[in-house]
């Protein structure tokens, strides 16, 4: 049991015996003052990272005081960590604190939606304003790093990680990197309130063969630098702490020991200054892939290419000892993988910070607010016949029906590790308050998303027979997204195709909300109803989101982050690809799905399916409605270090203020590699009402135009352009300029 004395002390100073942040000079003073004292035994402790500290037992309590580890992931109440961080910070020989690390990933307590739906609000203000929340929610209980932002570029939506991916486009992705970085770490890591983020999987983990998680990904370099390296390059630039590596080999390297990764891009070229650590158990499974030929070799092909710290595993504290007594390992690379993770301590404050009181944090109205805001901006209107939605104050009753209208855990989603049920309000919880019990009937129809039964059918039938219309919630549960959740087919599962069927032969109109981690194949079930709106998993406020949209409180603005196949047979589909020397024909294109038709042709295009998206990336609508017009190019050509300004009027012409996210995309025609079709390189949102225009302007320059030629050299070639401004990346209105 922890001492009263101890905690009392606690009490007392933290919050008001605070030094100033040390200066970077200072820190490396104190670093390699303290690393001139440390055994190698305690340096490897500081390497190590563990997640046996679920409970702090006296065996942990001891270890702690020998310096056995540097940090615990996942460890313990906010108590035991207090405690944890009291021995040694005053038990053990040299005093070093512990850094306790979590997945806070999309939220601590209030929990906002997946970050794949959190990249469909387009809007990085509000993102970076949801990492502050969970920073300072986490902090408060001694969490002070988080395994977040997961940057991996996802164009396979097969591979459950998606969920927690920015999408399919570097730039997209990148900016909201940034975003993730500034809003944990704050205004700098001395503040008790930020969390040191971690920019995560480098790299290609999103890659994978198959949409397999833990996979074998094979990249070339220019595609490996073009779409999957920037967002990581953002994090760095923005001022990430710390990065984690991948599971997968990429290119046959398992990137946990990836010196080109690790060495030559991110420290040589990127002067990275941060601390790496590996994934879960990543190290010893290198002997699994067959590179390393036991857990010894391992480690020192690990620490060798980069690693710092090893994640849960033990393989360094259990080798490296008689590996650097050997030469094999020299005493350099574990000082400076030391240096790297005292100096985070440092920075993070907490050697001269105080103990902090064990104390537990709760949702605030202020957070609730937020991700409120953030659930309804991350929804995206894929269909709206007639203009069915908002549903009209007609509309007196509501049948609520499917499996996940009251299921505060799916609607949180994967890596929720502290949201709390009680906390959520379900769809069918916010529709009660709205309407009132009276106009809303319930019937779930299913029991999960994965229910293959038809019991509860004739319930969900007599609901929607009986009410004006039915409100359908539909999805994945969240144990179908996320780590080790990938999946063949991406129809709805469980019986929620042959439910939407029997509740479409009442006549009645139909609403279909669909949650889910990844985008979904639901094209005959879009069919059967009037309107489709893609919440993914919301999050703790997605109810109330949900239910203001679909009555017109709030106004749908989300727009896809990734593009959504037809079927599972086009993967990968992304809008950025290149183009074909022989493409499919306009008369081609819009073949029925199962329905095989006569080629005309030999074009690059399937015979029993369209060839293009179901869903665009970029698309979304709104109940207003926005038109494009005037588009503007300062100058018809520029020359090599100039710039030009693309500008185009758009106007509101609904009845309703709504924000629109305004696109711009380019298109090099000719260059010496072949370029994407459209690539986004812009985009604003901006917030119009009734009737008003704005004229929306974006600068290109030709470092913007450049791209990695055969001899990976950064070149802006001369010759013509063609761009748009746009709503999404399939439509807008083109211009063209050359580049002399």
């Amino acid at each position: 049991m922890a001492s009263s004395a101890w905690l009392l002390t606690g009490v007392f100073l933290f919050g008001c015996c605070l030094r100033a942040a040390p200066s970077s000079a200072e820190i490396d003073r104190r670093v390699d003052a303290l690393l001139a004292r440390m055994t190698l035994d305690e340096k490897l402790g500081q390497m190590s990272q563990s997640t046996s500290m679920n409970t702090l037992t006296d065996a942990i309590r001891q270890q702690i005081r020998d310096g056995r580890w540097g940090s615990f992931l996942n460890a313990g109440s906010p108590a035991d960590r207090a405690e944890a961080q009291h021995i040694a910070r005053t038990e053990s020989r040299l005093g070093i604190p512990l850094l306790f690390g979590r997945d806070v990933i999309h939220g601590y307590r209030t929990i906002f939606p997946i970050p794949l739906g959190q990249a469909a609000t387009w809007d990085p203000e509000l993102i970076e304003a949801a990492a502050r929340t969970a920073a300072q929610e986490a902090s408060r209980e001694a969490i002070r790093w988080t395994f977040a932002p997961m940057l991996d570029i996802a164009r396979d939506p097969r591979w459950g990680r998606i969920a927690e991916s920015p999408g399919e486009d570097p730039y997209l992705a990148s900016r909201l990197a940034a975003a993730l970085v500034r809003g944990f770490q704050g205004s700098g890591l001395s503040d008790p309130a930020s969390l040191a983020a971690c920019a995560k999987h480098f790299v290609a983990y999103g890659a994978v063969e198959a949409g397999r998680d833990y996979n074998s990904a094979w990249v070339p370099e220019i595609e490996l630098r073009e779409v999957y390296l920037p967002p990581f390059r953002a994090a760095i630039d923005a001022g990430v702490a710390t990065l984690m590596t991948s599971f997968n080999t990429v290119n046959g390297v398992p990137a946990t020991a990836d010196s080109f990764l690790l060495q030559h891009i991110l420290r040589d070229q990127w002067k990275f200054p941060g601390l790496v650590v590996s994934d879960y158990e990543a190290v010893p499974e290198m002997v699994t892939h067959g590179f390393a030929s036991d857990a010894a070799d391992a480690a020192r092909e690990a620490v060798n290419a980069g690693i710092e710290m090893e994640m849960v595993s033990t393989t360094f504290y259990d080798h490296l000892k008689p590996l650097v007594e050997s030469g094999a390992v020299s005493t350099k690379t574990i000082d400076d993988a030391v240096r790297h993770i005292l100096r985070l301590k440092f920075q993070l404050g907490l050697f001269d910070q105080t103990i902090p009181a064990p104390q537990t944090t709760s949702p605030t109205p202020e957070s609730l607010a937020l991700a409120e805001r953030v659930a309804t901006e991350s929804a995206v209107l894929l269909k709206n016949e007639d203009g069915f939605l908002p549903l009209a104050e007609s509309i007196h009753s509501v049948a609520v029906v499917g499996p996940l209208a009251d299921s505060p855990v799916d609607q949180m989603g994967t890596w929720v590790m502290d949201g709390r049920s009680a906390d959520v309000v379900t769809p069918l919880g916010a529709l009660r308050n709205l309407l009132g019990n009276q106009r809303v009937l319930y019937a779930p129809g299913l029991t999960n998303s994965r229910d293959t039964s038809h019991e509860g059918f004739a319930a969900a039938r007599t609901a929607a027979q009986q009410a004006d219309a039915a409100v359908l919630f539909l999805g994945e549960e969240e144990i179908l997204s996320g780590e080790a959740r990938s999946r063949a087919y991406l129809n709805l599962p469980g019986a929620q195709d042959a439910l939407v069927d029997e509740l479409a032969q009442t006549g009645k109109p139909l609403v279909a909300v669909i949650m889910a981690g990844r985008p979904l194949t639901f094209h005959d079930m879009a069919s059967k109803v009037k309107a489709v709106l893609y919440a993914f998993h919301p999050g703790t406020m997605g109810g109330p989101a949900i239910a203001n949209l679909l009555f017109g409180r709030a106004v749908p603005s989300g727009k896809l982050p990734v593009t959504f196949p037809r079927t599972v047979g086009q993967i990968p589909i992304y809008y950025a690809h290149l183009n074909t020397g022989r493409p499919a024909l306009p008369e081609e294109l819009g073949i029925p799905a199962g329905t095989p038709a006569r080629p005309t042709g030999y074009t690059s295009k399937y015979i029993d399916v369209d060839v293009t998206p179901e869903y665009p990336f970029g698309y979304g609508l709104s109940y207003s409605s926005f038109t494009y017009s005037g588009l503007r190019l300062s100058a018809n050509s520029i020359r090599m270090g100039g710039e030009l300004t693309v500008s185009a009027a758009v106007t509101n012409r609904g009845s309703r203020e709504a924000a629109e996210v305004v696109q711009l995309y380019i298109h090099d025609v000719t260059a010496s590699v072949a370029q994407p079709v459209r690539l986004l390189k812009n985009f604003r949102r901006i917030t119009l009402k009734p009737g008003e225009t704005q004229t929306v302007s974006f600068r290109l320059g030709t470092p913007d135009l450049a791209f990695l030629n055969q001899e990976m050299k950064r070149v802006t070639e001369p010759g013509r352009f063609e761009v748009w401004i746009a709503p999404d990346s399939q439509s807008g209105i083109k211009g063209e300029f050359t580049v002399k």
